[in-house]
Order: structure tokens, then sequence, then C-alpha cells
């Protein structure tokens, strides 16, 4: 399974509009593509302009499908005006399994 962790610092005039936005865009996520296993959006409790999105797929080319999708496109020109940082890293889940 392919892990990615988003950090996403929002504008304070924003936060709410971009809490509405990422919980849609990870219903979507979720509903659309069935490589999508799990989107989780946290905030931070102490600074309500912090997220942290948890995100498994399939593998890299779901997550490269999911980049590629419209509803994401039209997510990521949405909210870009309204964050002021954003950090994106890359996992794989390791269970302890033999490959």
């Amino acid at each position: 399974m392919f892990v990615v962790t988003v950090v996403f610092e929002v504008k304070p005039d924003f936060a709410e509009d971009f809490r509405a936005a990422v919980l849609r865009q990870a219903e979507v996520s979720l509903s659309r593509e069935d490589a999508c296993h799990r989107f989780d959006v946290c905030r931070d409790e102490s600074a309500g302009t912090r997220f942290f999105l948890y995100e498994i797929y399939e593998d890299r080319a779901a997550f490269d499908l999911h980049l590629a999708s419209d509803h994401f496109a039209d997510f990521d020109g949405k909210v870009g005006p309204w964050v002021t940082g954003k950090t994106v890293e890359c996992w794989l889940l390791d269970r302890g399994e033999a490959d």
C-alpha cells in the first residue's frame, strides 16, 4: 500500500472554507477512486489553520490517478490561494509481511 501524508498551512481567513473543501475532497476521493482506501482529514487542535491528511492508495499508480483526476484539479485550484505552506511525503505501508 502507498501512503501519502500532507500538511497544509492555511490563511486564517480561509480556514473554514479550506476545511469544508478538504472534507469534500476526501469524500469524493473515497467514493470515486476504488484504489483510494483511506483519506483522513485532521486539524491541529491548537492552530486551526494547520491540517494533516493521511491517505492510503493501492499503489503509486493509484495515487498518480488521483493527482490526474478532475476532482483533485478542482480542489487544488480552489484552495491554492488559501494555502501558505504544503508538505507532501510518500510512504510504503510496512506490515512486516514478506514481499
